[in-house]
């Protein structure tokens, strides 16, 4: 129930890393491996290259090739394509390009919960520099005297910045370094069937204790719903617990002998989501605690 969280680097183990939140939330994420990465960024490049195909054939179609308009807005198009594909994807709730979706990898903050649009721009910026320009010059250079001299140093600047993923243990390429994000896994949630369910006389029975007012339950948005269901598939009892308080002193519950943490997280989680897809039914999309929706 964060808005930023700290990363700790010394909790490492193989691509699993470690965000803990203020309120002392361990989040475990799982970096990309470089081979989703390049995947997701050949289908990207793939899908641009459909698009200025389709463009092109659209300019031809309207017979705008004969004065030379065509051309230009074929570069145009191919100028922003190039410059706001992939920042204006990754702004997005997804934060990630459509060859990121499909390979499930999205873009994250590294030590703190929020993305910055600031972050997203900066690290495609360097892909400007790290990789179309010195394709540009490999493909628009001859060989020979300076041009080979030339077309050397445009591979070997290529390949600095294509091959820095794999000589640091967090596989950021020099755009991450510098805009402070990286590359994570983003499977689809899959969310217990046990977590909501009352249709159980027991969980009825547990869930009838938990009765909370409407503004207990308005206390946080869905940025937190996914972290609390995050919690309880996690199942830690530490966690569960430190949790499960915060909670309770954030919205003012009474603590009763006897009362299970686990408990009382499945009855709050389900109030919340309750009450977030009631509102969303009615075009009130609240996204964390900090939105006074």
């Amino acid at each position: 129930m964060s808005r930023a969280g700290t990363l700790s680097p010394d909790q490492v183990k193989g691509g699993r890393r470690h965000l803990v939140t203020p309120e002392g939330v361990d989040l475990q994420i799982e970096l990309a491996d470089v081979g989703s990465r390049i995947g997701a960024f050949a289908l990207d490049l793939m899908f641009m290259i459909l698009i200025l195909i389709a463009a092109a054939y659209g300019l031809g179609s309207m017979n705008l090739y004969d004065n030379g308009l065509g051309i230009t807005l074929f570069i145009l198009i191919a100028f922003l394509l190039r410059s706001f594909y992939f920042t204006l994807f990754e702004m997005g709730r997804r934060a990630a390009t459509p060859g990121k979706m499909i390979l499930k990898i999205r873009v994250a903050a590294r030590g703190k919960a929020r993305l910055s649009a600031a972050s997203v721009f900066a690290r495609n910026a360097l892909r400007e520099i790290g990789f179309f320009l010195p394709i540009g010059f490999l493909f628009g250079i001859g060989s020979g005297g300076v041009d080979g001299w030339m077309s050397l140093l445009a591979t070997i600047w290529a390949g600095i910045f294509l091959f820095f993923p794999l000589f640091n243990r967090d596989r950021l390429r020099v755009g991450d370094l510098v805009a402070g994000t990286w590359v994570v896994k983003s499977p689809r949630p899959i969310l217990a069937a046990d977590l909501v369910t009352t249709d159980k006389p027991e969980h009825e029975a547990i869930f009838a204790k938990f009765v909370f007012t409407p503004a207990q339950i308005d206390t946080y948005g869905i940025k937190e719903l996914h972290v609390l269901e995050d919690v309880l598939r996690a199942r830690d009892s530490e966690v569960l617990a430190d949790v499960a308080n915060r909670i309770r002193t954030k919205i003012g519950w009474v603590w009763e002998a006897g009362e299970s943490d686990v408990a009382f997280l499945r009855a709050y989680y389900a109030a919340l989501r309750g009450r977030l897809e009631s509102k969303m039914l009615m075009g009130v999309r609240r996204k964390d605690k900090f939105d006074t929706r």
